[in-house]
């Protein structure tokens, strides 16, 4: 029944379903007292208490596009998708290297590896919804012929431990909170979060560049751009220095690691902040995992 209405979801124009999108975000807003509270401390938690309205309506736009995003034709979603700095990533498939994709809930963070996957094999980690009417809907939704899922666990490691080393790149959601011993707790806007370490031990088992990609959800409905950014770019100011601070980074111990990562993805998210997954609880405690030192959780 889901994928029937998804199906039937996925003909309205992107500006329609965007419009309807935002209405909802509005709707959900109102009328759910837990993700009001969570949505309105994350963004001032992060400084952007001046984006609520925009971030509010941007969330319901982030659940209106899955239809069109999983279900219209191939071709149509694509029309609609502009890539800007792809030679970053062409450089690195040129000579051989790996590439570790980060890409955090920014944006529509479902079109970057589909629109990547056309024109290169491409494994990504995947974590079943909770739901189960869900299943099938997203696993059809991402599973095309270049893209191969990798399930969050040991044997999905090593699928993308073995891509990364036959050169190909592989793709992880850096600011999704791991599960018990897979993390460690690093600041996050402020504020410890417990952060996946799996990114850092990937590039460096892999001899791989991190490559950082979003996609900007444009204004209107006219579509999305796809960015791709050096890790620690915006700090180093030329691809080679970016490059040296990278791998520095990827050197220390892994709190360290996991803390360098944070700050890319706060880069990252400072280009187009309404646009986050405000209303996710990154910083929630999973179980069996003591809190931080300085006591400071969600």
């Amino acid at each position: 029944m889901l994928v029937l209405l998804f199906r039937f979801l996925a003909v309205f124009p992107l500006p329609v379903l965007h419009a309807l999108g935002a209405l909802l975000g509005w709707l959900v807003y109102l009328l759910s007292p837990s993700h009001r509270r969570r949505l309105r401390a994350n963004l001032e938690r992060a400084g952007y208490g001046a984006s609520l309205g925009a971030a509010i309506a941007e969330s319901g736009k982030a659940l209106a596009e899955l239809p069109f995003v999983w279900c219209a034709p191939q071709e149509r979603v694509t029309r609609h998708v502009t890539m800007e700095n792809w030679e970053l990533v062409q450089r690195r498939l040129d000579s051989g290297k790996g590439i570790v994709f980060l890409t955090p809930h920014l944006g529509c963070f479902e079109l970057t590896a589909q629109q990547v996957s056309l024109r290169v094999e491409l494994t990504v980690m995947y974590r079943p919804p909770r739901q189960s009417a869900l299943k099938p809907l997203v696993e059809g939704a991402r599973a095309r012929q270049h893209m191969h899922l990798a399930p969050a666990n040991l044997s999905g490691v090593r699928m993308l431990a073995k891509a990364l080393k036959a050169g190909q790149p592989v793709g992880v959601l850096p600011d999704q909170v791991p599960q018990e011993g897979e993390g460690v707790w690093a600041p996050f806007f402020g504020q410890d979060a417990y952060t996946m370490t799996l990114p850092a031990k990937l590039a460096q088992l892999g001899k791989a560049d991190i490559l950082l990609v979003y996609a900007e959800r444009l204004p209107r409905g006219r579509g999305y751009a796809i960015r791709f950014v050096p890790f620690e770019g915006s700090m180093a100011g030329t691809a080679v220095a970016a490059t040296a601070m990278a791998a520095t980074a990827m050197a220390a111990t892994p709190v360290e690691q996991a803390a360098a990562i944070n700050r890319a993805m706060e880069q990252l998210i400072a280009r187009c902040p309404s646009q986050y997954f405000w209303s996710y609880n990154r910083y929630k405690r999973p179980q069996g995992v003591a809190a931080p030192e300085s006591g400071a959780v969600a």
